[in-house]
C-alpha cells in the first residue's frame, strides 16, 4: 500500500547486533534514513534469565544508541521504562512500522531462529518486506556450511576447522598448519596440581559509568525475582571496552591458557581464561580481530603455538561451527532428545545449595557473576544433568537464562548437542560423560568434597562417579556401537552382576534426594 513516509529506510539493530561495521549500517543517509531499537521485557522473561544478563544487554544496547548519534545517525530508541513500553519485541516493531512509515525496513539477520519469524511474520502482517542481511560478523556464511555438510554422514567440527585455516590462512605456513599439527589439544589439558595455580592476573574490570549504573539500577528493581548477583558487574559495554579487554587478555593470561583451560580451582572464576564471549556475541568485537590479536602474538613469540591454536580452535572452530549446526538444523534441533531424558532440572541449579562441593562452586560462580568457563559448563553442571536423565530442553533454558554471554545460536548446540549429547551425535561423536575422577583430576573441588570420587556406592560415593556408571547402563545398547565409548563400556562390562545391581539402587536414590 502507498505510504506517507516519514523515513526512507529504517534499520533494525537488536541487543545482539551492536557492530557499528554491520552492512545494514553502511551507507545510510542521516538526513533521511533513521535506525530503530527496543528494549523489551519478554526478551529477558521467555527464559528467567539472570540479571547480569539483562544489564548487559541494556547497557551495550545503551552505549552503542549514543554511538550512534554520536556519529549523527537518527536512532529511534524505546527504553524498558519508557511508560509507553509495549512489554514485547513483535509489538514494538509492529508500532515503530506504524509511526515512521518506512519506505523499506532492512536489518542484520537475526542470530536467533525465534526472533527472525517473530520479525518476519510481523513484517508480513503489516504488509512491508523486511530486507535480511548476512551478518559480516562471521567468517562463514550458512550457504558456505551448508556447502561444508553437503554429502557428510557425519560431520565433525575438526575437518571444519581445517578448512576456515586454510581458507583464512591462520597459523599456516606454506599450506601447512603451523607446527605441523592442527591441533595441539594434547598440551592442552594441565591441571594445577595439589598447589593450585600461581597468582593469576585478574581480567581488565570495567567499572559502570553512569549510564551502566542506571541500568544496573532498573534491571535490580524490574527484575528482582530473577536470579543471580549484580553486585561484581563489570562487563566491557562498549566496542572501545571489548578492545581493551582483548589487548588485556593477550597480554596477560594467553600464554597460560593453553595449558590450563580446562583446570578448575576452588574460589577463581576466571583464571586464564579471556571472558570475551559476551562482548564477542552482542558483537561488540569482531572475531577477525580476536584471531589476528592471538596468532600475532605467537608470531611475535609472545605466546607458544599451543596457546595460540587452542585459543584461535575456539574462535575460529567451534564458534563458527556451532552457528552453522544452528541454522543447518533449526527449527527442529530445538525438540532432539536422542536419548529420552525427561527428569525436571534440580532445584539447586537456581540456588547453588548442594553439598556436592563441584557443583556448589560451579553454581554458585555462575549466580555471582553470571559466568562459568566452558570446562565447568560442559563437565560439571552439564555433565551432572546428563547423567542424572534432565530433559535437555530443561537443561538448553538454564543456560540460556544464567549466562551473560549466551544467545541462542551459540548456547542451543553447545548445550543439547555438545553436553546432553540430545541431538545423537550431530556436534559431538560420544557423550562427554565422565565419573568423579575427572573432575578431582582437574581441579581441587573434591578435597572440600565429603562424596568420595573412586566410590560409586555406600555413603562417601560420589553422586558423578555412580550416576556415571549408571549412565553407561542405561544406555549400554546404545553406546556399545560407538567406537569412540567401546574402552568405558569395556570397564563396564567388568561389573560383576552385584556391583550393577547395587549402583542401580544408589542412582535411584540420588534421582529421588535431588527431585
Amino acid at each position: 500500500m502507498p505510504r506517507d513516509s516519514s523515513v526512507r529506510t529504517l534499520v533494525v539493530v537488536l541487543g545482539d547486533q551492536l557492530d557499528l561495521q554491520a552492512e545494514a549500517l553502511q551507507g545510510l543517509d542521516q538526513q533521511h534514513d533513521a535506525v530503530w531499537m527496543a528494549e523489551v521485557a519478554a526478551e529477558a522473561e521467555y527464559v528467567w534469565s539472570h540479571k547480569a544478563r539483562i544489564a548487559l544487554f541494556l547497557a551495550a544496547m545503551r552505549h552503542f544508541r549514543d554511538a550512534l548519534r554520536q556519529r549523527g545517525f537518527t536512532v529511534h530508541y524505546r527504553q524498558l521504562d519508557d511508560e509507553q513500553n509495549l512489554g514485547d519485541l513483535a509489538s514494538e516493531f509492529k508500532s515503530a512500522i506504524e509511526d515512521l512509515r518506512p519506505e523499506r525496513v532492512v536489518m542484520t539477520e537475526p542470530g536467533e531462529w525465534r526472533v527472525r519469524q517473530m520479525l518476519s511474520d510481523t513484517a508480513e502482517q503489516l504488509g512491508i518486506d523486511l530486507e535480511l542481511l548476512p551478518d559480516r560478523h562471521f567468517l562463514c556464511s550458512h550457504a558456505e556450511f551448508e556447502e561444508h555438510a553437503r554429502g557428510r554422514k557425519q560431520l565433525r567440527m575438526e575437518y571444519f576447522y581445517r578448512e576456515m585455516r586454510r581458507k583464512h590462512d591462520v597459523l599456516m605456513e606454506d599450506g601447512e598448519p603451523a607446527g605441523g599439527k592442527w591441533n595441539y589439544d594434547a598440551d592442552n589439558r594441565g591441571s594445577f596440581g595439589s598447589s593450585g595455580p600461581n597468582e593469576v592476573p585478574a581480567p581488565r574490570a570495567f567499572p559502570p559509568d553512569r549510564l551502566t549504573r542506571d541500568v544496573l539500577d532498573l534491571a535490580g528493581k524490574r527484575f528482582t525475582e530473577h536470579p543471580g548477583s549484580l553486585e561484581h558487574f563489570d562487563w566491557p559495554v562498549t566496542t572501545e571496552h571489548a578492545q581493551q579487554a582483548l589487548d588485556d587478555f593477550i597480554e596477560h593470561r594467553l600464554a597460560t591458557f593453553g595449558e590450563y583451560q580446562d583446570a578448575m580451582w576452588t574460589g577463581e572464576p576466571y583464571l586464564y581464561h579471556s571472558r570475551l564471549s559476551a562482548a564477542l556475541n552482542l558483537k561488540l568485537l569482531n572475531p577477525r580481530d580476536v584471531i589476528e590479536a592471538a596468532e600475532a602474538a605467537y608470531r611475535a613469540g609472545r605466546v607458544p603455538l599451543n596457546a595460540a591454536e587452542g585459543f584461535i580452535r575456539q574462535i575460529l572452530g567451534w564458534r563458527e561451527y556451532v552457528r552453522g549446526v544452528y541454522w543447518l538444523h533449526m527449527p527442529e534441533y530445538l525438540e532432539r532428545n536422542e536419548l529420552r531424558h525427561d527428569l525436571p532440572l534440580p532445584d539447586f541449579y537456581w540456588t547453588g545449595e548442594t553439598d556436592m562441593h563441584c557443583l556448589k562452586e560451579a553454581l554458585a560462580q555462575t549466580l555471582e557473576y553470571g559466568y562459568a568457563h566452558h570446562i565447568q559448563r560442559l563437565m560439571v553442571t552439564g555433565l551432572f544433568a546428563l547423567l542424572l536423565g534432565v530433559d535437555p530442553r530443561e537443561v538448553h533454558r538454564w543456560y540460556l537464562a544464567v549466562y551473560v554471554d549466551a544467545v541462542e545460536w551459540v548456547e542451543l548446540p553447545n548445550t543439547l548437542g555438545m553436553s546432553q549429547f540430545a541431538d545423537g551425535g550431530v556436534m559431538a561423536s560420544k557423550p562427554y560423560v565422565a565419573s568423579g575422577k575427572y573432575i578431582q583430576r582437574m581441579s581441587n573441588y573434591c578435597k572440600s568434597c565429603r562424596f568420595d570420587p573412586a566410590q560409586a556406592t555406600g555413603e562417601k560415593a560420589c553422586p558423578f562417579t555412580t550416576l556415571y556408571w549408571e549412565f553407561l547402563m542405561r544406555h549400554q545398547a546404545k553406546l556399545a556401537v560407538n567406537r569412540r565409548m567401546v574402552f568405558q563400556i569395556k570397564n563396564l562390562e567388568r561389573k560383576s552382576a552385584a556391583e550393577r545391581k547395587a549402583i542401580k539402587k544408589h542412582a535411584e536414590a540420588i534421582r529421588a534426594a535431588v527431585s
